[in-house]
């Protein structure tokens, strides 16, 4: 294993001035510095940042909560938050809390462990009062709270516009799957959608859902069909169910469009892979992961005029799964 020692040695300078180097502490030379740089270069040095930030105070470590990876949308997020940290001089350290209140709880210590000097949490969790002792910059993302900034969608508008776009399509009995009632995003979709239906003459029913999950959602988009045969629209509450549904309309023998339109919300991008292709309602994750990371390192350095929150516009993609005109 290289050492910092190695990398004196290479650079014929000394372990002080290397570290001087490393931790960006004291003046060291133009050249010295480009010596000591072009040594860690040539030896491959990872000097190890959680040492580093002990004994600085100051590390230079983001700590990044999802509730659950395997959900194409979070990656996005992520990707975005990667991105703008990465581009600041900092490094992530990723944590999935699979929306469990103790995995949470486990990595905000280990993240505080690890002496990270901000967080950025997509989870549901917050109003339980679990970061209140963290006393650490702390930005939401696709989530909302009165207590923490926060980066998130225009979810109100989002389900307006799918509710607005099947009814203009020709539908008439329209199934409203409602999302997690602990997640306030998905209950703004719900809102706009349904304040759109009852502006309608089309006919709605609206179906509860407890989770955004790939598996959970092949027993609701049963239940559905069960339940109210008769639906020829759906809007989904996430890309995940909608995909869902699709496959189990297909196994019913329902033509899409003709027979069954729908609309999911996020646009993963499975969403350009399935057949039909989904029409979906696009949130802007990427450049929502961005603006957290943004936010949070104006935070961070203490910037005056700090936004309180940052709503981002979404879009209606129409795709295969909704009829043209």
């Amino acid at each position: 294993m290289v050492t910092i020692k190695d990398v004196a040695k290479e650079a014929g300078v000394s372990v002080a001035t290397v570290s001087r180097v490393l931790n960006e502490n004291g003046y060291v030379g133009v050249d010295t510095k480009k010596k000591v740089l072009q040594a860690i270069a040539k030896l491959n040095y990872s000097p190890n940042e959680v040492a580093r930030s002990l004994y600085k105070r100051r590390s230079r470590l983001i700590g990044l909560l999802l509730p659950d990876i395997t959900n194409p949308f979070f990656p996005q997020l992520a990707r975005g938050v990667e991105d703008e940290v990465s581009e600041a001089g900092f490094r992530l350290l990723l944590g999935n809390s699979d929306e469990n209140v103790q995995k949470e709880l486990d990595y905000i210590q280990t993240f505080a462990q690890n002496n990270v000097v901000g967080m950025i949490s997509a989870t549901s969790h917050v109003d339980y009062g679990i970061y209140d002792a963290l006393n650490l910059p702390l930005v939401l993302l696709d989530r909302i709270s009165d207590e923490y900034p926060a980066v998130y969608a225009d979810g109100e508008e989002g389900g307006r516009l799918a509710a607005e776009t099947l009814v203009e399509k020709g539908a008439k009995q329209i199934t409203v799957m409602k999302g997690p009632s602990h997640i306030k995003p998905a209950q703004d979709r719900y809102r706009g959608a349904v304040e759109a239906l009852n502006r309608s003459e089309a006919s709605y029913t609206v179906m509860s859902t407890t989770s955004f999950s790939f598996e959970d959602a092949k027993g609701w988009a049963e239940e559905l069909f069960a339940k109210y045969p008769e639906t020829d629209a759906v809007i989904a509450s996430n890309d995940m169910v909608a995909i869902a549904i699709l496959h189990e309309a297909l196994q019913l023998g329902k033509r899409i469009p003709e027979d069954l339109q729908i609309i999911g919300y996020d646009d993963i991008p499975q969403c350009s892979l399935s057949y039909p292709t989904l029409s979906t309602v696009r949130q802007p994750a990427y450049e929502m992961g961005r603006q957290a990371a943004r936010l949070l390192m104006k935070t961070i350095n203490k910037e005056q005029e700090i936004e309180k929150s940052i709503q981002l516009p979404v879009q209606l993609i129409e795709r295969n799964t909704t009829r043209k005109g």
